[in-house]
């Protein structure tokens, strides 16, 4: 049995040695490997056994040799289909008489490639499973396997099949494998899923000369072609077309605007001018109150920016990495390793960000502050994450997380992340405040009636549509490695949404900001933040839609998907969030600092 590593048992990945017998290089001929019974057959009005609640619930067999996870071969009367994914399934649900029959037989088909510099040894490049359902009449030998003391070698032979196909027959002395014809010939009928099953397998060992070790995952990572390059060059264009139109409006809207308002405020005017110019307009009267603290706590908003920095950097790295090819699917749990080691190692960010805005805010409670921003998130994450492991544990799951692990998370939190953000947070205080191009009055401006569309829900709906839009695509094909067990390697494509999911955050901020400037309302803090981070509701409100494609069968389920969903889009939106309020920043400061203040 293999060893799990600390992102394996945080998937819910476990490994098992299984009972099949693999020699290299060895055919297998209706290899006889266990009886089991599997309990009562389907009657109405009583409860199925646990195999046939399986199988309904379309469970999946997810075998590994050499490291290399099983394809599917699903064969019918004129096409033999292959899949890379998803494993294999454990049974299957009659069309016609709608009960449930088991796999009770394997064809291991194991394709090897002979090393260049030793000719007797070979190296395993592709591992295919191809089930069937075969009704063995037997009756058990002398030696039954049932029969036998925990411990004791189990013989080849366990039950002697009254009715066997070609493969199975051992008077037929010319051995074949199991075809699609033997299982299928006129008189077989399909294992049902219950009663004493006996399980069997072939075992086939070919040579694949064209297929070298080091490009064995390919086929794997690119799901034989399943979804094409096309896919994601179109979903990226479409993102770049949202850029442009977006760059394009905040061209045309702000530069000429912006212009024509530096023209009309740093012009020299006369006396009649500056009379008739009494009653000014714009954004230019909030010159003395825009860089005044967030209204509704500013710790608060000190400590959002300090964890969606963080997060940022995370995405960042951990995609850059990913597009390098330094986290490969190939090793199984390196992508959760890596992100919670950087989000954990990049706490002194956090803590820097969080001192330096919360002193710019003028706050005096600093330990507060990184206190807060130290065990405020991470908090959350980790009691979500503790009542989902409840739930899990409860019902059997290997999603649940051993103690040891939790013991190792909560090291990683107090032992080394929290310390970094207090070290981040002292250099933070360190530093002076961030300055401004102007000066903040004592006493705040009134702010005048808003117009509707300049209303929190308004801003929330349109500020975060364009962004959404922009990742849609590659959204539905990580959620699709993450709760559909398909592999996603295409972090190249990744790291371009990404760049332009960014991007149009932070101009549809921007654009937003300027309008609320030029409705006099100053307290664009908040306002930024939440219009950055309204991605982060969009996602959340399509995990919705996707749940459909889901088979939703307990209670169970639904907590732990839409809580690890709600904890993914509390994410994007704090990260999101941090880029609306720092694009804001930016051009607030650029913008004020342009025109003359008398």
């Amino acid at each position: 049995m293999d060893h799990e590593n600390l992102g394996e048992f945080l998937a819910g990945d476990r490994i098992e040695s299984s009972p099949y017998r693999l020699n290299m290089k060895v055919d297998m001929f209706c290899e006889q490997l266990c009886i089991s019974n599997l309990g009562r057959g389907e009657q109405k009005g009583v409860s199925p056994n646990k195999m046939v609640r399986a199988i309904r619930k379309n469970y999946h067999n997810n075998w590994i040799v050499d490291n290399i996870p099983a394809a599917s071969k699903v064969e019918d009367d004129t096409t033999v289909t292959t899949r890379y994914w998803q494993g294999f399934p454990v049974g299957f649900i009659a069309s016609d008489t709608k009960k449930a029959y088991v796999h009770n037989h394997v064809n291991i088909e194991v394709q090897y490639h002979s090393v260049e510099t030793e000719a007797d040894k070979a190296r395993v490049v592709r591992f295919t499973i191809e089930p069937f359902s075969i009704k063995h009449d037997f009756e058990a030998s002398a030696d039954d396997d049932d029969d036998l003391e925990e411990g004791t070698p189990k013989p080849y032979k366990i039950a002697d099949i009254q009715n066997p196909i070609e493969s199975c027959n051992p008077k037929i002395l010319s051995k074949e494998h199991t075809r699609y014809e033997m299982v299928y010939a006129r008189g077989r009928e399909p294992q049902p899923a219950s009663g004493r099953v006996l399980f069997t397998y072939d075992v086939t060992w070919t040579e694949n000369k064209l297929l070298h070790w080091a490009s064995r995952w390919d086929v794997y990572l690119s799901m034989d072609n399943a979804i094409p390059a096309k896919v994601h060059w179109l979903s990226i264009a479409n993102s770049v077309v949202i850029v442009v139109v977006l760059s394009a409006m905040i061209a045309a809207i702000l530069v000429r605007n912006l212009r024509r308002d530096f023209n009309r405020y740093n012009r020299l005017s006369t006396d009649e001018e500056k009379a008739e110019d009494m009653e000014e307009f714009g954004w230019k009267l909030v010159h003395a109150d825009v860089f005044r603290p967030p209204s509704f706590s500013p710790l608060l908003m000190a400590v959002c920016c300090g964890t969606g920095a963080q997060l940022l950097c995370m995405a960042i790295l951990t995609i850059l990495f990913s597009a390098m090819g330094f986290l490969s699917p190939s090793n199984r749990g390196a992508l959760i390793m890596a992100q919670l080691l950087l989000y954990v190692l990049l706490g002194s960010v956090a803590g820097y960000i969080t001192a330096r805005l919360y002193k710019t805010f003028k706050g005096k409670s600093w330990q507060k502050a990184t206190a807060c921003v130290a065990f405020g998130f991470p908090g959350i994450t980790f009691g979500l994450f503790l009542i989902m492991n409840i739930v899990a544990l409860s019902q059997g799951s290997s999603d649940a997380v051993p103690p040891l692990t939790m013991f190792v998370l909560l090291f990683l939190w107090f032992g080394i992340s929290t310390p970094l953000v207090f070290f981040g947070a002292y250099f933070g205080y360190k530093q002076e405040a961030i300055e401004f191009p102007v000066n903040t009055s004592s006493i705040p401006r009134q702010i005048p009636d808003q117009p509707w569309f300049m209303g929190l829900p308004f801003t929330l709906a349109v500020g975060g549509i364009l962004p959404f839009g922009a990742c849609f695509v590659e959204l539905y094909f990580i959620l699709a490695s993450v709760w559909m067990d398909q592999y996603y390697y295409v972090f190249a494509f990744l790291l371009l949404v990404f760049a332009i999911l960014v991007i149009t955050a932070a101009e549809i901020t921007i654009l937003f900001n300027y309008f609320q400037l030029c409705g006099e309302n100053y307290h664009w803090w908040w306002r930024s933040f939440s219009t950055g981070g309204s991605t982060g509701i969009y996602v959340f409100l399509y995990s919705f839609v996707y749940f459909k494609q889901l088979e939703a069968n307990s209670f169970a389920t639904y907590v732990l998907y839409f809580g690890y969903m709600g904890l993914a889009s509390l994410g994007l939106f704090l990260m999101t969030g941090f880029v609306g309020v720092m694009s804001c920043l930016i051009f607030n400061k650029t913008v004020f600092g342009s025109i003359k203040i008398d």
